[in-house]
C-alpha cells in the first residue's frame, strides 16, 4: 500500500483547508485511515481516524471543526478543515492501518496565519 496526500498550504485563521490522501496498491487490506500531524518540536499526534464502516474519531482540540471522510470506491481519504486556528499549524500526515502495520504517506505542510 502506498500513500498520497495533497492539499496542504497557507491559509488565514478562520479559513479553511481540505486535505485529500490517494492510496493504492492493495489497498483492499486497508482497515482504518487517519490523519495525524507533527507541530516543530511536538511529537506526532493523531487528528482523525475512519473506519472501513466509516465510524469516526477526532481528537479534542478539532472536534466540531474537522470533518474526516473516506471514499472506498475511490480509495482516499479526505479531511475537512474549517475554523482553522494558528495552533493547526503543522504538518500532517495520512496514515493507513493494515494487518500487523502502518503505512504513512508523506507530510503536507498547512500553514495557519494569525
Amino acid at each position: 500500500v502506498q500513500l498520497q496526500a495533497s492539499g496542504g498550504g497557507l491559509v488565514q485563521a478562520g479559513g479553511s483547508l481540505r486535505l485529500s490522501c490517494a492510496a493504492s496498491g492493495s489497498t483492499f487490506i486497508i482497515n482504518v485511515f487517519g490523519w495525524f500531524r507533527q507541530a516543530p518540536g511536538e511529537q506526532r499526534e493523531l487528528v482523525a481516524t475512519v473506519s472501513r464502516g466509516g465510524n469516526t474519531n477526532y481528537t479534542d482540540s478539532v472536534k466540531g471543526r474537522f470533518t474526516i471522510s473516506r471514499d472506498n470506491a475511490k480509495n482516499a481519504v479526505y479531511l475537512q478543515m474549517n475554523s482553522l486556528k494558528p495552533e493547526d499549524t503543522a504538518v500532517y500526515y495520512c496514515n493507513a492501518r493494515v494487518p500487523f502495520r502502518d503505512v504513512w504517506g508523506q507530510g503536507t505542510q498547512v500553514t495557519v496565519s494569525s
